[in-house]
Protein backbone atom coordinates (compact mmCIF):
# COMPACT_ATOMS: atom_id res chain seq x y z
CA UNK A 1 0.00 0.00 0.00
CA UNK A 2 1.44 3.39 -1.01
CA UNK A 3 2.06 5.66 1.95
CA UNK A 4 1.77 9.46 2.01
CA UNK A 5 2.77 11.96 4.69
CA UNK A 6 0.33 14.86 4.86
CA UNK A 7 1.60 17.65 7.09
CA UNK A 8 -0.78 20.35 8.25
CA UNK A 9 1.16 23.36 9.52
CA UNK A 10 -0.11 25.34 12.49
CA UNK A 11 0.67 26.41 16.02
CA UNK A 12 -0.33 24.32 19.00
CA UNK A 13 -2.50 25.87 21.69
CA UNK A 14 -6.11 26.88 21.98
CA UNK A 15 -5.33 30.56 21.34
CA UNK A 16 -4.20 29.70 17.78
CA UNK A 17 -6.92 27.19 16.91
CA UNK A 18 -9.10 29.47 14.77
CA UNK A 19 -6.37 31.65 13.27
CA UNK A 20 -5.39 31.98 9.61
CA UNK A 21 -1.94 30.54 10.36
CA UNK A 22 -3.55 27.24 11.43
CA UNK A 23 -5.28 26.40 8.15
CA UNK A 24 -2.98 23.38 7.72
CA UNK A 25 -4.27 21.94 11.01
CA UNK A 26 -7.86 22.65 9.90
CA UNK A 27 -7.43 20.75 6.63
CA UNK A 28 -5.94 17.61 8.25
CA UNK A 29 -8.60 17.81 10.99
CA UNK A 30 -11.23 17.82 8.23
CA UNK A 31 -9.62 14.80 6.53
CA UNK A 32 -9.49 12.88 9.82
CA UNK A 33 -13.07 13.76 10.72
CA UNK A 34 -14.38 12.87 7.25
CA UNK A 35 -12.47 9.56 7.35
CA UNK A 36 -13.62 8.72 10.88
CA UNK A 37 -10.10 8.60 12.33
CA UNK A 38 -8.75 10.33 15.43
CA UNK A 39 -5.44 12.02 16.17
CA UNK A 40 -3.26 10.79 18.99
CA UNK A 41 -0.23 12.48 20.49
CA UNK A 42 3.05 10.95 19.42
CA UNK A 43 6.65 12.05 18.99
CA UNK A 44 6.84 15.67 17.71
CA UNK A 45 3.28 15.58 16.35
CA UNK A 46 -0.32 14.52 16.67
CA UNK A 47 -0.86 11.74 14.14
CA UNK A 48 -3.80 9.98 12.50
CA UNK A 49 -3.83 7.19 9.93
CA UNK A 50 -6.36 7.41 7.11
CA UNK A 51 -6.91 4.80 4.40
CA UNK A 52 -8.26 6.14 1.11
CA UNK A 53 -8.75 4.06 -2.04
CA UNK A 54 -5.89 1.69 -1.24
CA UNK A 55 -3.55 4.48 -0.07
CA UNK A 56 -2.33 5.12 3.47
CA UNK A 57 -2.36 8.80 4.46
CA UNK A 58 -0.33 9.59 7.57
CA UNK A 59 -1.78 12.89 8.76
CA UNK A 60 0.36 14.92 11.14
CA UNK A 61 0.04 18.17 13.04
CA UNK A 62 3.53 19.05 14.32
CA UNK A 63 3.56 19.80 18.03
CA UNK A 64 6.87 21.64 17.74
CA UNK A 65 5.54 25.14 17.00
CA UNK A 66 5.72 26.50 13.49
CA UNK A 67 9.40 27.48 13.41
CA UNK A 68 10.52 23.92 14.26
CA UNK A 69 8.14 22.05 11.92
CA UNK A 70 11.06 20.58 9.97
CA UNK A 71 12.01 18.33 12.90
CA UNK A 72 8.57 16.70 12.89
CA UNK A 73 8.45 16.38 9.10
CA UNK A 74 11.88 14.71 8.97
CA UNK A 75 11.11 12.38 11.88
CA UNK A 76 7.80 11.18 10.38
CA UNK A 77 9.24 10.78 6.87
CA UNK A 78 11.89 8.46 8.36
CA UNK A 79 9.63 6.76 10.89
CA UNK A 80 6.94 5.89 8.35
CA UNK A 81 9.44 5.29 5.50
CA UNK A 82 7.57 7.69 3.22
CA UNK A 83 9.19 8.63 -0.07
CA UNK A 84 9.82 12.38 -0.37
CA UNK A 85 7.63 12.50 -3.50
CA UNK A 86 4.71 11.36 -1.29
CA UNK A 87 5.06 14.28 1.14
CA UNK A 88 2.58 17.16 1.00
CA UNK A 89 2.75 20.19 3.29
CA UNK A 90 -0.43 22.24 3.83
CA UNK A 91 0.30 25.89 4.53
CA UNK A 92 -1.29 29.34 4.67
CA UNK A 93 -0.33 31.75 1.85
CA UNK A 94 -0.53 35.55 1.99
CA UNK A 95 0.11 35.95 -1.76
CA UNK A 96 -3.14 34.21 -2.76
CA UNK A 97 -6.69 35.54 -2.43
CA UNK A 98 -8.71 34.03 0.41
CA UNK A 99 -9.64 30.39 -0.22
CA UNK A 100 -7.69 29.92 -3.46
CA UNK A 101 -5.41 26.91 -3.44
CA UNK A 102 -2.19 26.39 -5.33
CA UNK A 103 -0.51 23.00 -5.41
CA UNK A 104 3.07 22.56 -6.55
CA UNK A 105 6.20 20.39 -6.29
CA UNK A 106 8.55 23.05 -4.89
CA UNK A 107 8.92 26.74 -4.15
CA UNK A 108 10.40 29.30 -1.83
CA UNK A 109 9.50 29.57 1.83
CA UNK A 110 7.97 33.00 1.10
CA UNK A 111 8.99 34.14 4.58
CA UNK A 112 6.89 31.39 6.20
CA UNK A 113 8.65 30.08 9.32
CA UNK A 114 7.21 26.57 8.98
CA UNK A 115 8.45 26.21 5.40
CA UNK A 116 11.83 27.75 6.36
CA UNK A 117 12.25 25.10 9.05
CA UNK A 118 11.31 22.25 6.69
CA UNK A 119 13.73 23.56 4.06
CA UNK A 120 16.55 23.85 6.62
CA UNK A 121 16.06 20.32 7.93
CA UNK A 122 15.55 18.64 4.53
CA UNK A 123 18.31 20.74 2.92
CA UNK A 124 16.16 21.73 -0.08
CA UNK A 125 12.74 23.06 -1.05
CA UNK A 126 11.73 20.28 -3.46
CA UNK A 127 8.69 18.95 -1.67
CA UNK A 128 5.00 19.12 -2.54
CA UNK A 129 2.83 21.72 -0.94
CA UNK A 130 -0.72 22.94 -0.97
CA UNK A 131 -0.83 26.66 -0.33
CA UNK A 132 -4.19 27.96 0.96
CA UNK A 133 -4.81 31.64 0.27
CA UNK A 134 -5.42 33.81 3.31
CA UNK A 135 -5.10 37.09 1.33
CA UNK A 136 -2.94 40.01 2.44
CA UNK A 137 -5.47 42.58 3.54
CA UNK A 138 -3.58 44.14 6.41
CA UNK A 139 -1.89 47.46 7.06
CA UNK A 140 1.86 47.80 6.79
CA UNK A 141 3.54 46.46 9.91
CA UNK A 142 0.59 44.34 11.04
CA UNK A 143 1.31 41.10 9.15
CA UNK A 144 1.92 39.05 12.32
CA UNK A 145 -1.38 40.20 13.87
CA UNK A 146 -3.20 39.42 10.61
CA UNK A 147 -1.73 35.93 10.19
CA UNK A 148 -2.33 35.10 13.86
CA UNK A 149 -5.75 36.74 13.72
CA UNK A 150 -9.08 34.95 13.53
CA UNK A 151 -11.07 34.59 10.30
CA UNK A 152 -13.43 37.48 9.59
CA UNK A 153 -17.19 37.09 9.06
CA UNK A 154 -16.92 37.16 5.27
CA UNK A 155 -14.23 34.44 5.27
CA UNK A 156 -16.19 32.25 7.68
CA UNK A 157 -19.09 32.07 5.19
CA UNK A 158 -17.07 29.90 2.79
CA UNK A 159 -14.18 28.63 4.95
CA UNK A 160 -15.57 25.12 5.50
CA UNK A 161 -16.31 24.70 1.79
CA UNK A 162 -12.73 25.78 0.91
CA UNK A 163 -11.33 23.38 3.54
CA UNK A 164 -13.36 20.53 2.02
CA UNK A 165 -12.01 21.33 -1.48
CA UNK A 166 -8.48 21.37 -0.05
CA UNK A 167 -9.07 17.98 1.59
CA UNK A 168 -10.38 16.61 -1.71
CA UNK A 169 -7.20 17.92 -3.39
CA UNK A 170 -5.03 16.08 -0.83
CA UNK A 171 -6.88 12.81 -1.49
CA UNK A 172 -6.56 13.40 -5.25
CA UNK A 173 -2.80 13.94 -4.83
CA UNK A 174 -2.52 10.48 -3.24
CA UNK A 175 -4.85 8.81 -5.73
CA UNK A 176 -4.16 10.41 -9.14
CA UNK A 177 -0.73 11.96 -8.59
CA UNK A 178 0.63 15.47 -8.34
CA UNK A 179 0.32 16.58 -11.97
CA UNK A 180 -3.33 15.60 -12.39
CA UNK A 181 -4.10 17.00 -8.94
CA UNK A 182 -2.53 20.34 -9.93
CA UNK A 183 -4.50 20.39 -13.21
CA UNK A 184 -7.75 19.72 -11.39
CA UNK A 185 -7.41 21.86 -8.28
CA UNK A 186 -5.08 24.81 -8.92
CA UNK A 187 -7.08 28.03 -8.95
CA UNK A 188 -10.27 26.15 -8.10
Amino acid sequence: MSKFLIVGLGNIGEEYAETRHNIGFKIVDHLASEGGVKFSSDRLADVAYLKHKGKQLVLIKPSTYMNLSGKAVNYWLQNEKVDLSNLMVLVDELALPFGKIRIGPKGSDGGHNGLKSIQEVLGHSNYNRLRFGISNEFNKGSQVNYVLGKWNEEELKTLNERIKISGDAVKAFAFIGLQRCMNEYNNK
